[in-house]
C-alpha cells in the first residue's frame, strides 16, 4: 500500500530549497522559491479507484520529463502526491498536510468527485487553487462560487447528454436502464441524461439502480436492470464496477445497446479484465486519442505520447487512457506556469489557469482546443462517440458538444 508519494526532488533540489527559501517565497506564494515550485495532489493509489493511480504516476514522470528539460522559468517542480484510497475523509486529512504541513503551492489534478467535494470548502476559503481536478461534474465550472476550483475533463452531464441525443436519434422506442455509483460522480450523470432527453422522453428510463463503492460487486443489480425489459444500458461507474457490469451483461446475454461513460474507457485496465471480447459494442464518449487505435499509427501527437512512455513508463501505460488523461493534465498546467513568469503567488496561478486560449495538446482529437476564461471553468468542452470493436475505439461521428 502506498501512502506517501514524493517524487522528483532531487537533493541538489533540496539543497537549493534550504538555501534560498527565505529570500525567495513570500507571503502569497507559499511553495515557492527561486528554484523549486511544490505542488500537491491526493490519488487513489489504494481502493476500489485504485486503477487511477496512473495518473498520479504519470503526472509524476511528466514533471521528472519537465525537470529534466531545466524545468519552468528555471524552477524544478516538486510534486507530492499521497494515496487517499478514494476516502473524502483520508482526502481532506492529507490536503491540510499537504497546505498546513508541506505548504504547497497549490492542488493539481486531485482525484474523484466525493474526495474533491469534501476540500472544495477548504480550498477556497484559503484561496488555495485547486486546479484541473480530474472528475467531470458540473459543479467544478462555478467561478461565482467557488473561485479557487477549476475542472479539467468534459462535464459529465455534457457527457450524458450527448449520448441522449444518440439514444433518441438512433433508438427513439428505446426502454432505458441506468447503472450509477451512489454519490455526486453518479447522479450528475443521470441529471444530464433526464436533462437530455427532456420531460417528452422521460418515461424511456425504465430502471436506475445504484451502487456503494464499498461493496464487492455489482452483479445483482446487472441482473435486476436485465429484468426491467430494458434494451439500452448506461453504465455510470468507475473502473473496478464497469468492468464488472461489462462482463455480466453479456454474460447474462443481455443484448443491450451499451453506453459506458469516458472515465472507464481504458483498454488496458477495464475492457481487458471484463474481457475484449465481452466489451464489443460499447459506446461512450471520447475527447482524446485511443493509443490502440490504428488511425493513429502516424500521427505527431502520438509519436511523442510513445517517445514519453518508452523514456518514462511502460507498454502498459502506452495503452492506458487514465495514463493519457495525466499526459494531457500535466502539460496543460505546465502551461499554465508558463504563463505566470515571474509572479507564482496564488492569485496569479488561479488567473492563469483561467486564462488558457486555444491551446492544442498532443494527445487531444483534432479541433480540440483548450480553452479557460474567469467566467468559464470547463477547459474541455466537446465530445466523440466512439464504439468498441473487439479492439479499440472507433471514433464515428462529428465532434459534439452537450
Amino acid at each position: 500500500m502506498i501512502t506517501r508519494r514524493t517524487f522528483l526532488q532531487s537533493s541538489a533540489a533540496a539543497a537549493a530549497f534550504a538555501a534560498g527559501a527565505g529570500s525567495a517565497r513570500a507571503d502569497n506564494a507559499p511553495g515557492v522559491t527561486d528554484t523549486e515550485i511544490k505542488i500537491g495532489q491526493t490519488m487513489p493509489y489504494s481502493g476500489p479507484a485504485s486503477a487511477y493511480g496512473v495518473i498520479g504516476r504519470t503526472d509524476a514522470a511528466y514533471f521528472k520529463m519537465i525537470n529534466e528539460q531545466g524545468g519552468v522559468n528555471g524552477r524544478k517542480i516538486n510534486l507530492i502526491s499521497l494515496d487517499d484510497a478514494y476516502s473524502p475523509p483520508k482526502t481532506v486529512e492529507q490536503v491540510r498536510r499537504l497546505v498546513e504541513e508541506e505548504k504547497v503551492a497549490f492542488l493539481f489534478n486531485t482525484l474523484g468527485t466525493p474526495p474533491n467535494t469534501a476540500i472544495r470548502p477548504y480550498c477556497n476559503e484559503n484561496k488555495v487553487p485547486q486546479l484541473f481536478v480530474a472528475t467531470g461534474a458540473a459543479k467544478w465550472n462555478d467561478p461565482t462560487h467557488f473561485p479557487w476550483t477549476i475542472g479539467y475533463q468534459p462535464s459529465y452531464q455534457t457527457e450524458s447528454h450527448i449520448y441522449a441525443k444518440h439514444i433518441l436519434a438512433t433508438k427513439p422506442d428505446a426502454k432505458i436502464a441506468v447503472l450509477y455509483q451512489n454519490d455526486d460522480f453518479g447522479k450528475d450523470y443521470l441529471i444530464g441524461l433526464k436533462d437530455g432527453l427532456g420531460a417528452d422522453h422521460a418515461g424511456m428510463i425504465v430502471k436506475e439502480a445504484s451502487y456503494e463503492t464499498s461493496e464487492p460487486t455489482v452483479d445483482s443489480q446487472v441482473v435486476t436492470l436485465q429484468g426491467s425489459g430494458a434494451d439500452v444500458l448506461l453504465i455510470v461507474a468507475t473502473p473496478k464496477f464497469a468492468a464488472q457490469a461489462i462482463r455480466k451483461s453479456y454474460d447474462l446475454g443481455w443484448n443491450a445497446v451499451r453506453y459506458i461513460t469516458n472515465v472507464s474507457v481504458s483498454v488496458a485496465t477495464i475492457l481487458k479484465p471484463a474481457g475484449l471480447e465481452k466489451s464489443k459494442g460499447l459506446i461512450t464518449g471520447y475527447y482524446g486519442k485511443d493509443p490502440t487505435d490504428k488511425r493513429w499509427a502516424d500521427d505527431a501527437g502520438l509519436k511523442q505520447w510513445k517517445a514519453f512512455t518508452d523514456k518514462y513508463m511502460s507498454p502498459t501505460e502506452f495503452i492506458d487512457a487514465n495514463a493519457v488523461y495525466g499526459f494531457g493534465a500535466a502539460a496543460t498546467m505546465i502551461q499554465v506556469l508558463k504563463q505566470c513568469g515571474a509572479d507564482l503567488s496564488r492569485e496569479s496561478i488561479m488567473k492563469q489557469a483561467a486564462n488558457l486560449k486555444d491551446l492544442e495538446l498532443p494527445m487531444l482529437l483534432p479541433g480540440m482546443k483548450i480553452n479557460t476564461s474567469p467566467t468559464n471553468f470547463a477547459p474541455i468542452r466537446q465530445m466523440q462517440l466512439a464504439t468498441f470493436n473487439g479492439a479499440n475505439w472507433e471514433l464515428f461521428g462529428e465532434l459534439l458538444t452537450g
